[in-house]
This record gives structure tokens, sequence and C-alpha cells, in this order.
């Protein structure tokens, strides 16, 4: 039976608008980032999705806005849906970070942060258990561009530039799982109610 997960990155928060590095390290939401919980709240209601599990990263960003979108209902946390660890490089300007692709395989292991292999792997292994539960049906899980991109450039089918890129704030990853085995369907950023796949 096939199955849907919304995987979705947290809204704006204040080491974003301040473009510092955030990966195990947190910062609140701005009042942008609760906007745009509130508008990815909107478009659920107006699609009339309405979830039977919900989960979130542990990270305060990621739950404040689940807890937004539903309105205060029960959820779990979990350690694994948290975002790529930094080490070191955490909460220093973004400026400062290599760029490029092959930076995030194993160079923040030297700093004390996660390889992105370390990250792939604790978001793969949490997001097939949670949906292969008979009873999650319709799935909202709460994480971080970064993570989400490990767990997607597992399933991509296109061509990977396309998908190695930071997504905005409270963007949508609409997901089937159907005989273990995930499709991304579409990504949606709520703010325009738009797809941008």
């Amino acid at each position: 039976m096939k199955k849907q997960l919304f995987l979705m990155r947290h809204g704006e928060t204040l080491f974003n608008q301040l473009k510092k590095v955030q990966g195990a390290c947190d910062s609140p939401l701005t009042e942008k980032g609760i906007v745009q919980a509130h508008q990815a709240r909107e478009f659920f209601q107006e699609n009339g999705i309405q979830f039977d599990h919900l989960y979130s990263s542990t990270q305060e960003r990621a739950c404040d806005t689940l807890e937004i979108i539903t309105n205060n209902k029960s959820y779990q946390r979990l350690k694994e849906l948290k975002e790529m660890g930094f080490g070191s490089f955490e909460g220093e300007q973004q400026f400062l970070q290599p760029q490029g692709k092959e930076y995030f395989e194993n160079f923040y292991l030297q700093f004390g942060g996660e390889s992105m292999a370390m990250v792939q792997k604790r978001m793969t292994t949490a997001l097939y258990q949670i949906m292969a539960q008979e009873d999650h049906q319709n799935v909202l899980v709460m994480s971080h561009n970064g993570a989400c991109i490990s767990f997607l450039q597992t399933i991509w089918q296109g061509d990977e530039a396309d998908l190695i890129r930071s997504f905005p704030n409270c963007a949508i990853f609409i997901l089937t799982y159907e005989n273990h085995t995930f499709c991304l369907e579409d990504i949606i950023d709520p703010s325009i109610k738009k797809s941008i796949l």
C-alpha cells in the first residue's frame, strides 16, 4: 500500500538570517520563520492533508516549526533527524566554510563534526524505520536542509547538481513509500504555494 511522507525543513532562524553556520548548534525562529511555519500549515489545510504520525529533530528550530504547523499536537523527537554537525565551525560566519560538494564528505571530521555518510546513514535508517510501521500512512517529519539533502541523495534520479542547494525554509519534500522504496513526488515552497522541484 502506498504511503506518504512529508519531509520538511524548519522555518528561518536567527542564524539563517545572520548567515552563521548552524548544524548541531541552534537558534530561535525569526518572525519570518514563524510566518513561514504558518504558511506551511495553511498549505496542508488548504490541500486537506492530515497526518497520523508526527516526528521532529530534537533541535528547537525544528520542534518549534512542527508545533506551529500542527497546533501543538503530540509528536516524537528523534536525534537521528538532526542537522549535520560542523564541529568547531558551528556558529561561525558561513563565508568561512569551504565551497563545493566534496567538502561535505569528510572535511568536518577533523574539526569534530560529522561526515555526509554519517548523516546519510542516520537519516535514512530513521526514515525507513518510521515508514515501515504499519499504522504510518501519512507522516510529517521535520528536519533540516543538509539532513534532508543527505537522505534525498540516496533516492534522487536526476542530475545531482539540481539537488545540492539550499532549499527555502519550510520547503516540503513530498515522498511516497511503497514496497520499501521511497519516491520523491514534489518539492513545495509554501510561501509561494508552488512546486520548486
